[in-house]
């Protein structure tokens, strides 16, 4: 492989490793303030709505995260091959 094809790799790897890394911050800051509460009465009708709208962020955010993190591991396992095929070469051939 040439040399701006190793860039390249390392450069779309970064970028969906930065990608997953950003999702997964995002996730974080708005599951900070879920609570695990159950809300039985009518006065915490908004901390209801609020948990709700968390709980549907969430669950939207859900599917890209996990697309976001498939398509990590497969380039880290490519980049990882890579370097397995070229280590192989230069010891045995």
């Amino acid at each position: 492989m040439t040399t701006n094809l190793i860039i390249a790799m390392w450069s779309v790897w970064g970028v969906f490793t930065l990608v997953t890394v950003v999702l997964y911050a995002y996730r974080s800051s708005l599951t900070r303030d879920e609570e695990g509460q159950i809300f039985l009465d009518e006065a915490f009708a908004h901390e209801k709505a609020v948990q709700t709208a968390i709980v549907s962020k969430v669950s939207r955010l859900q599917p890209i995260l996990r697309a976001s993190l498939i398509t990590t591991v497969v380039l880290t396992v490519i980049v990882v091959g890579y370097y397995a095929v070229d280590a192989y070469r230069a010891l045995f051939g």
